[in-house]
């Protein structure tokens, strides 16, 4: 009987994961989002060998502003590099800091989340007052008045966006706590003397986990357009790294001249953003009950 049981219950598991996974795939968004995303890891991560020049190195005065076609596929740029290598390249950029925010804005936000939503009492007040300070500016201001504070660089685009990026995470975890910590199974396990971090890490933050998912996934494509936002304008990505948004920056001056400078970065944010939008849709398809097909 004692060895049934582990049987039954991996078959269990099993089973629970086929189900996920037959799910998973009659959800159109999720596996739209998800082919594009997982399309962008891999450039990111072979971005060397999809390249064909230099994205920085590899400039040609001779070659400038040469349309797409020939020797360069989506045309050259003001100092003759090859705009579809920089675009390869800010893949990376983009992916780079998009997901570091996000992380970020997961550890800080689940953490004061929980403890605001579990203790209450002055916990909850000072929390939830600074989030409310913060969310009460448009993100991207707060970012570019950060950003005028310790001046403008990639590096420093990650602590403005991290700064602003943790709100929404916090007051959505800070709701999920607040309902389930009135369960009977936490009550249950407080009766038989159980502490407060071991319900905290046992039995609370497992159910906040795939609202948290959901949001990050979606709060990617938010910091990936924030960052172009901040690049655009001369506060993120410095030349010559190549950046989505310093590139649409470089090509508003050629829009009649040469178009492509600024299309192409413009389609890469756009798929970019979308991917990651329709990938936490359909997580959010998945993972949440209420909406399962």
């Amino acid at each position: 009987m004692s060895a049934t049981r582990p049987a039954l219950a991996a078959a269990a598991r099993w089973q629970a994961r086929r189900s996920l996974w037959r799910r998973a795939r009659r959800i159109r968004n999720l596996t739209i989002g998800g082919s594009i995303v997982g399309v962008l890891v891999l450039i990111a991560l072979f971005a060397p060998w999809i390249a064909p020049y230099d994205p920085v190195t590899d400039a040609d005065l001779n070659n400038y502003l040469v349309p797409p076609g020939g020797p360069f596929l989506l045309g050259a740029d003001t100092f003759g590099r090859d705009v579809f290598s920089r675009i390869v390249y800010g893949t990376r950029v983009s992916l780079g800091v998009g997901i570091a925010v996000q992380i970020s804005a997961l550890a800080v936000g689940m953490t004061l989340g929980l403890l605001s939503g579990f203790y209450g009492r002055w916990t909850d007040n000072v929390i939830m007052r600074v989030a409310e300070v913060i969310f009460a500016f448009p993100g991207l201001l707060f970012a570019i008045a950060i950003m005028a504070v310790i001046g403008p660089s990639l590096y420093n685009v990650f602590i403005a966006l991290g700064l602003v990026s943790w709100t929404s995470l916090a007051r959505v975890v800070r709701g999920q706590v607040l309902a389930i910590k009135q369960e009977e199974y936490v009550e249950a396990a407080r009766a038989i003397g159980a502490g407060n971090a071991r319900i905290v890490l046992r039995h609370v933050l497992p159910n906040t986990v795939a609202p948290a998912i959901i949001l990050v996934t979606l709060g990617i494509g938010g910091a990936i357009l924030a960052e172009a936002s901040l690049s655009f304008l001369g506060l993120g990505a410095q030349p010559p790294t190549p950046s989505w948004g310093s590139m649409l920056s470089t090509g508003r001056d050629y829009l009649l001249q040469a178009p492509w400078l600024s299309l192409y970065p413009g389609l890469a944010i756009f798929l970019t953003v979308m991917g990651f939008n329709l990938l936490g849709d359909g997580l959010r398809d998945l993972l949440d009950p209420r909406m399962q097909i």
